[in-house]
């Protein structure tokens, strides 16, 4: 299984989403040369001719499959076709295709959320199909499994050296603030900013359910050091923290880095989702690995960020 050098080429499909410019920054900042990217008007990863022409011209040393279509509980909810087609769709083409250009190396974006509802806390990577997904995104979850499952056996009949990073919820510069797609972080960023200085703010669900929230950069360095590693790297390593907090908490905190002073009200009539989700990173911690930003730091720099290029462009 090879290493990541520094004049490797690597396709970096996704590298406009919140973890594929995180990984794009990484890379650029470590001094890797060859980092090749395509805009979705440059390549529609959905179109299986194009991007098999176009892995078998360009014979990548690795495919990092950063692209997909995301969202939070309201998006599954409403567009579950999408959700499982589209991913399907963008996984099949990059990762069979690369097989098929002969590329060694292949690094899939998976997620925490395709672990059972129901499962011990923290996560470990055994859990997986030990139980039914989440109802709220199970399309998605079950996209996200054929894109790990189909790397596994690449790994197994061809020996490819393929891996799934596993992260919980990311967050960061180029997250999603849009009130309907987005996830719980970038929501109640723009929420508790269009409701400057202290008019209420409601917030979905109890606020009891626990998460695990982790920056984009620190998802970025994680991925590269995979990368880099020189040992065999599992086919699936948790990326993460190891902790995290409530709802509740995380709204307070950034109600509290917003500058927010009004009341918080919670709806509980809307869905909580998963009633935790904790990571249980210890395969990762055991290669070396390490988490750098904490929570309250990271959700400043998403909201220098939110204000920076959503909030002055919009107006809000």
């Amino acid at each position: 299984m090879g290493a990541l050098a520094k004049t490797d080429k690597v396709f970096l499909a996704g590298h406009r989403g919140l973890v594929g410019s995180a990984i794009h920054r990484r890379l650029t900042a470590g001094g890797f040369t060859n980092v090749v990217t395509r805009t979705r008007h440059e390549l529609d990863l959905g179109d299986q001719a194009a991007v098999h022409a176009f892995l078998e011209g360009e014979r990548p040393d690795w495919v990092v499959c950063a692209a997909a279509k995301v969202g939070g509980i309201q998006a599954n909810r409403t567009q579950p076709a999408d959700f499982i087609g589209l991913n399907l769709a963008i996984q099949q083409n990059l990762i069979w295709g690369a097989h098929l250009a002969g590329v060694q190396n292949i690094l899939f974006l998976g997620s925490s959320c395709i672990y059972p509802r129901e499962t011990a806390q923290p996560i470990p990577e055994t859990a997986l199909l030990t139980g039914p997904p989440e109802p709220t995104n199970a399309p998605y979850a079950i996209a996200k499994i054929a894109g790990l499952t189909l790397c596994d056996a690449l790994r197994t009949q061809y020996g490819r050296n393929t891996f799934t990073v596993m992260p919980p919820n990311v967050y960061g510069p180029g997250d999603n603030f849009d009130p309907v797609t987005s996830h719980v972080i970038g929501a109640l960023i723009r929420r508790f900013h269009e409701h400057l200085p202290d008019k209420p703010v409601v917030c979905w669900g109890t606020g009891s359910p626990k998460r695990e929230f982790l920056h984009c950069d620190d998802v970025a360095d994680a991925c590269v050091f995979l990368m880099e590693h020189d040992g065999e790297v599992p086919t699936m390593v948790n990326v993460g923290t190891g902790t995290s907090v409530t709802i509740k908490s995380l709204a307070e905190t950034i109600q509290k880095v917003v500058g927010h002073t009004g009341p918080i009200e919670w709806d509980t009539s809307m869905p909580d989702g998963f009633p935790e989700k904790t990571m249980d990173v210890s395969r990762l911690h055991g290669l070396g690995w390490r988490h750098r930003l904490s929570l309250e730091e990271g959700l400043k720099d998403a909201y220098g960020w939110f204000q920076a290029n959503v909030a002055e462009r919009a107006g809000v």
